[in-house]
């Protein structure tokens, strides 16, 4: 690409002089030759800061990522460059869509002769004839305000689940099973978990067992449904409780 010599000129934005660069030099929008056009483009916001011209931000952006683009393209492994040089060429490819089809839309609205007229009164209906639930207008409300119904408080029923639970602790159901057991004989191992009413209770039963297996403070006989438990010696701390 020989080097530009601008008279400068006035474009919409950075995609109006992208096109415009294309164009002047015959370039492919899909293969689009990022070094030349990142130097062009560059020269040209250049020459509008030497004339003293407002540049906006979107031609500093556009700078930035074809500087980005063009510094991709030098790895090695180049695949992110060819996404982002993609990228740029669809959005080239649509806003030059727009722009035809505005040159079009000016052209058939050039062949009509608007008449302004002044503004005509007309008489609104206030009234309101739905009926709504309460609870569906207050979801309507809480849907307006947005953000704002994350300071309303949950409702009750949020915290049946943590209030009415009973936590059964594994220390206490050791206590319960070796007061059971100094009564006596051996005693089924299936009964224990027959009286757990809740699943926690069933969890602490079992961690019970375990803990006392592990101590060796009662000893497991027999097998499957007939298992059973003994105490391995005589805890006289829970004896006539």
């Amino acid at each position: 690409m020989e080097k530009i010599s601008y008279k400068i000129e006035v474009f919409e934005g950075p995609m109006d002089l992208l096109l415009h660069l294309i164009s002047k030099h015959k370039l492919n929008i899909m293969d689009i030759p990022i070094f030349e056009l990142v130097e062009q483009y560059t020269d040209y916001v250049r020459s509008m800061r030497e004339s003293n011209m407002e540049v906006s931000s979107e031609f500093l952006d556009m700078a930035a990522r074809l500087v980005h683009i063009k510094t991709v393209s030098l790895l090695p492994v180049h695949e992110e460059a060819d996404i982002l040089k993609s990228e740029l060429a669809g959005e080239l490819l649509e806003y030059r869509d727009c722009q035809i089809m505005a040159g079009k839309l000016l052209s058939m609205a050039n062949g009509f002769d608007l008449i302004p007229r002044a503004p005509q009164p007309f008489e609104r209906d206030y009234s309101y004839s739905c009926l709504h639930e309460p609870d569906e207008i207050f979801n309507a409300y809480k849907s307006a305000v947005g953000k704002g119904q994350r300071k309303l408080p949950p409702p009750a029923e949020s915290f049946t689940g943590i209030v009415s639970r009973k936590i059964i602790s594994v220390t206490l159901k050791i206590k319960l099973i070796l007061k059971k057991m100094v009564k006596g004989r051996a005693q089924n191992i299936g009964s224990l978990y027959q009286e757990a009413k809740t699943r926690s209770d069933l969890v602490a039963t079992f961690l019970a067992v375990l803990e006392l297996v592990k101590t060796k403070r009662i000893t497991l006989k027999g097998k499957g449904d007939e298992m059973c438990i003994e105490l391995s010696y005589r805890d006289r701390s829970f004896e006539g409780k």
